[in-house]
């Protein structure tokens, strides 16, 4: 566990040096609602597009009572050019009566009720529990899945095997920056294809698995 803890504070001194990722930038905020919109904002979408899509729309609509109030054109147009913006728009409208209507208007905080709304996954759910609320938990996005299997710490096949395993040999401490971290690392240093691990501050403490070729 020592060496995972080294090897997440050498990532965060690379990591940090990043712009951060759009709902991280949001989530300063300390608006669990808010965390939760840009989340499924940010699905399938760059980060500049997300955080200037999600600005207009909460400079008309920040809280539930007031989204319910606008009509999907409305916020279509408010959060265009975001990936499936039409579903999108129908999700947040979606969400936002039923935060109303059975949970008196405030994002719920645990895992179950946030994935019993339509179009909210694990990913989103524990994003919101960690940024949002401050409750740990390892929110697992295609960077951490595909970081943590190449450093060697595990070996899954999807994000959620992922985030069982994490849970295992990470301590709670680390839990709700963990995602943050990564995928700012992922964007920009253990990127998909062609990692840069000249660049890399781990580089030695990697066991580099399934990178065919590095620069």
């Amino acid at each position: 566990m020592n060496k995972i803890i080294n090897t997440i504070r050498l990532i965060e001194q690379q990591a940090g040096k990043f712009i951060l990722p759009s709902v991280t930038l949001i989530a300063r905020r300390r608006d669990p609602y808010q965390v939760l919109v840009s989340c499924i904002l940010s699905l399938r979408t760059k980060d500049k597009t997300t955080i200037e899509a999600a600005n207009r729309l909460f400079k008309v609509a920040r809280i539930p009572s007031s989204m319910v109030k606008l009509n999907a054109g409305s916020v279509e147009k408010l959060i265009y050019p975001v990936g499936f913006y039409r579903r999108k728009a129908k999700v947040i409208l979606g969400i936002s009566k039923r935060i109303i209507s059975e949970f008196s208007g405030k994002v719920p905080n645990s895992l179950d009720e946030l994935l019993s709304f339509k179009g909210v996954g694990r990913k989103t759910a524990n994003l919101v529990l960690g940024l949002g609320y401050n409750i740990p938990a390892i929110c697992v996005d295609t960077h951490v899945h595909r970081i943590t299997n190449r450093l060697g710490w595990i070996k899954t096949k999807n994000p959620e095997e992922t985030e069982g395993e994490l849970k295992k040999i990470i301590p709670k401490k680390e839990w709700i920056d963990l995602n943050t971290t990564l995928v700012a690392f992922g964007q920009n240093i253990c990127v998909p294809v062609s990692p840069f691990c000249s660049r890399c501050n781990v580089f030695k403490l990697c066991k580099k698995a399934a990178v065919k070729r590095a620069r």
